[in-house]
């Protein structure tokens, strides 16, 4: 604890953080001595038997070297009259403080903390106890000092930054204060304000009204604009807390006007303000003069969506002639009543009957445009004041919105000394001794406990920091060509909000509510990437390839078996397809398979008609009917392999796909086997080789085709024939286009695999065709195996790249398979064409050539000569 001590006043310092507060004042203080009427010499006065302070905005701010400016109607003189109202109510009221007087002692803080501290100290005088043992008067007798009223308690202030900065000199002196306007969040701090109570909530409340208004709207990026100061600072602070703890609003700017502020600061917040152009929304805790100055400024741009606090409110002055930058603006004030009584009071003031307040006859020239004499200060007009004017019929008048306040902050005190009164003096009639010397802590407690029905019907309590519970109605600004323009009301918010949005209206005509978000929602199928530290900013990304949008910030991939749906809000599954029978791919091979398969089945008919006819008979019959299989065999696997698939077309497409190709192959091999073998052996000797005979042959041919099947038969049983979906074989890069594809489980290599053996003999024969190319032109079938031979490696050495090539290929499954099967039907048809043809061309049209001619010895048949006239014995 502290102590300082100038003659004999002694001020203790119970909390260390108040003595720079102190220290800045006390040379004013100890100054006191000097005169009593130093202080304050232009004031109101009323005599009591108790002396309530009153600190009210009668004038604005004045300019540097001034501390006072303009006198302010609404705010300065409608709240100071309705102090004075309620003091003439209260004692003209027999049942409340019976038989004591409360009187007055009203200063102007001139709306600056620093003049309104000076002007406070006006309350303390009283309390001082003055040494004048060393002050004589010329006569050498002590002089008379005329003892200050005492001040019990103060009505005030007004604005939150003087409230602070005269609280911390009332609580040294314990004398209660009651404000019927400060609300800045600041104050509800009881250890350092435990003198100060309000009758209006605290910007906490106000704040958390104005986060669930701009929630409401839908708006998550807004700016805010604060005067410098508490009231302003402290508000803006409270929102923006109460805005990260809700969640889902981040703050663009936050700007901050100074005190001293010139034009050019709010040109400079405009200009900040629109460098955030998607933060319509603005929030405003400013006092109504910065009010009227932004909104002078922002006229000009006409953007922005303003949020009003109770500063606000419902006053004309902050829009007046600045109706069109105001339209839209949503605006805050605590549930308050136009009271009628003080209606009729203040407008049946006149010069005359209100003598007591200093400041009327300003006020009567300001209101009604006129002077009053030649030396008045109002220099924009020469008119002459009658004095007959009448409030409200000369004037416009409107009743402010704190007064309902004022008279509720008159009454709490008024209540407060009531019950004092009654529980200290209950004997006594009037003010007693133990009253007089109770002390402002005394007071204090019975201020917190009081209750009653304030000026409005609503109930007027404290909490234990001081605050009145939070009650607000919500304002809009409105103008249409209906009506005049001014503030509707749109709802109310007594812990929770109430909001007609419906009555709502927007600049410009606007039906829907105007956006202020830092970024707009995105589109179906995008996903949000936040910006790092602003949490309601974000990037707008789509969900590409696979993936679908998952939630509203995050994609996933789709299954390998579907793709996003076209919205890409979930997977859909991605199209089966297969080879269609009216598909170009399939057309082609298709036709080609039936041409071969009518001209086969003609050769064979052919064959079985001339069967015993001597070209048929020297071709070997047996192998070419064997050979005629294999190749119709060849074009029969088109058909299998553009069928759907199942596992019945997937089993016969393993049995045939080489099968053709292999009894084809294995029936010339054995030929030209067996001709390289008759050539070879009688180079050597007149006998035969062994197993040349026809059975022989066959016997041959059914062995290499055995070992085909036997190949099939091992993987049928390694690997049963099923179908599948290849969902790689067509997953584009654009997955509209992915298709899955059915097919039967047979992988490339496998396909090889089987046509391998088939290769192979192809090879072999296509061997002992160039070993036997030297044979006798007529002799038997040599030369055409040979071509034949010649052309299918051609036609499998151009299958091959094509085939594999095309593996990577979004056309795969089409293009192998119409190069396989087109592969298949030339390999047969250069067989069919070279082989059997030139025979049917000579049994049809040639008869007279398929005789038979003599017999010739086998060694004369290896050393003939050729003889074109002859036809093959063998």
């Amino acid at each position: 604890m502290a102590k300082l001590r100038h003659g004999g006043v002694v001020l203790e310092l119970k909390k260390p953080y108040f003595t720079w507060q102190v220290l800045c004042v006390m040379k004013a203080l100890f100054d006191l001595t000097a005169s009593q009427e130093i202080y304050a010499p232009h004031s109101i006065r009323m005599e009591g038997d108790l002396t309530l302070g009153g600190l009210f905005p009668v004038h604005a701010r004045g300019i540097p070297g001034e501390p006072c400016g303009d006198i302010k109607k609404e705010n300065g003189i409608h709240r100071l009259e309705a102090m004075m109202y309620a003091l003439d109510q209260i004692n003209s009221d027999d049942d409340l403080l019976p038989n004591v007087t409360l009187g007055a002692r009203v200063l102007d803080t001139c709306s600056r903390d620093t003049y309104a501290l000076e002007q406070s100290l006006t309350f303390v005088q009283a309390l001082i106890q003055k040494d004048t043992s060393d002050v004589r008067c010329t006569n050498g007798e002590p002089p008379v000092f005329v003892k200050p009223e005492k001040v019990v308690g103060v009505i005030g202030a007004s604005a939150s930054s003087v409230s602070i900065m005269v609280a911390n000199i009332l609580r040294l002196f314990q004398i209660p204060q009651i404000s019927y306007a400060s609300t800045a969040p600041e104050l509800s701090d009881d250890r350092r304000y435990d003198f100060f109570s309000r009758v209006v909530p605290p910007d906490s409340f106000q704040a958390q009204a104005m986060v669930d208004i701009v929630k409401a709207m839908g708006w998550n990026y807004v700016s805010t604009v604060a005067s410098e100061g508490s009231y302003g600072e402290k508000g803006v602070d409270a929102f923006q807390q109460l805005s990260r703890e809700a969640g889902g609003i981040c703050i663009a700017q936050s700007l901050k006007i100074p005190h001293n502020h010139k034009q050019e600061n709010f040109d400079k917040i405009i200009r900040l303000l629109l460098d955030t152009r998607y933060a319509r929304a603005v929030v405003l805790f400013t006092s109504d003069e910065d009010i009227r100055y932004v909104s002078a400024r922002a006229d000009q741009v006409g953007h922005f969506l303003w949020i009003g606090s109770d500063s606000w409110g419902a006053k004309s002055s902050p829009v007046h002639q600045l109706e069109e930058a105001a339209v839209g603006a949503v605006t805050i004030l605590p549930k308050r009543a136009t009271i009628a009584g003080f209606d009729a009071y203040f407008m049946s003031r006149t010069l005359e009957n209100n003598r007591r307040n200093v400041w009327f006859a300003e006020y009567w020239e300001e209101n009604f445009n006129c002077k009053l004499m030649s030396s008045s200060k109002k220099e924009d007009t020469s008119r002459k004041c009658t004095g007959q004017e009448r409030i409200g019929i000369d004037s416009k008048y409107e009743q402010e919105g704190k007064v309902q306040f004022v008279i509720d902050a008159v009454y709490a005190m008024a209540h407060a000394l009531h019950n004092m009164q009654r529980d200290l003096c209950p004997d006594v009639s009037g003010i007693c001794d133990d009253m007089d010397l109770a002390g402002g802590k005394k007071l204090l407690k019975y201020i917190r406990s009081v209750t009653f029905n304030g000026s409005a019907g609503t109930s007027v309590t404290f909490n234990k920091n001081g605050d009145a519970p939070g009650r607000y109605d919500l304002f809009q600004y409105q103008m249409d060509n209906n009506s005049s323009p001014g503030y509707k009301n749109i709802g109310q918010w007594m812990e929770t909000l109430q909001l007609n949005i419906e009555d709502m209206q927007w600049p410009n005509g606007q039906t829907e509510i105007p956006s202020s978000v830092c970024s707009l929602p995105c589109r179906t199928g995008e996903r949000k990437k936040a910006v790092k530290g602003m949490p309601c900013c974000w990037h707008c990304e789509p969900c590409d390839g696979y993936q679908y949008q998952y939630d509203a910030t995050s994609c996933k991939l789709c299954s390998y078996n579907m793709r996003p749906n076209p919205n890409r809000t979930a997977c859909q599954p991605i199209p089966i397809v297969k080879l269609e029978w009216h598909s170009p791919w399939a057309v082609i091979p298709v036709f080609l398979a039936m041409l071969g398969i009518i001209a086969t089945i003609f050769v064979m008919a052919t064959f079985v008609r001339y069967n015993d006819t001597p070209i048929v008979r020297a071709s070997g019959r047996e192998l070419s009917y064997v050979l005629l299989t294999g190749i119709f065999l060849c074009y029969i696997i088109t058909f299998l392999m553009i069928a759907k698939p199942d596992v019945a077309v997937c089993s016969f497409r393993r049995i045939f796909l080489g099968l053709g190709m292999c009894i084809s192959y294995a029936a010339l091999l054995t030929k030209t086997n067996r001709i390289y073998r008759i050539f070879e052996e009688g180079k050597k000797s007149v006998t035969a080789p062994r197993l040349i005979s026809p059975t022989s042959q066959l016997a041959i041919t059914t062995c290499l085709i055995a070992i085909q099947l036997l190949g099939v038969f091992i993987w049928f049983g390694v690997d049963p024939p099923n179908t599948i979906i290849d969902y790689d074989e067509q997953k584009t890069v654009n997955p509209d286009q992915a298709r899955g594809v059915l097919k039967c489980d047979i992988t490339d290599l496998q396909i090889i695999c089987s046509l391998g053996y088939s290769i192979l003999l192809m090879v072999t024969c296509t061997v002992y065709a160039i070993k036997t190319r030297g044979v006798p032109e007529n002799f038997n079938e040599a030369k055409p195996i040979g071509f034949t031979m010649y052309t299918t490696c051609i036609v499998w050495l151009a299958f091959i790249p094509i085939f594999f090539g095309t593996a990577q290929s979004a056309e795969k499954l089409y293009i192998q398979t119409t190069t396989l099967c087109i592969s298949m039907n030339l390999s047969a048809s250069v067989a069919l064409g070279m082989l059997y043809i030139p025979k049917v061309y000579v049994i049809i049209f040639h008869p007279e050539l398929n005789v038979q001619k003599r017999k010739r010895s086998f060694k004369a048949v290896v050393t003939a000569g050729p003889d074109p006239r002859s036809v093959p014995l063998l």
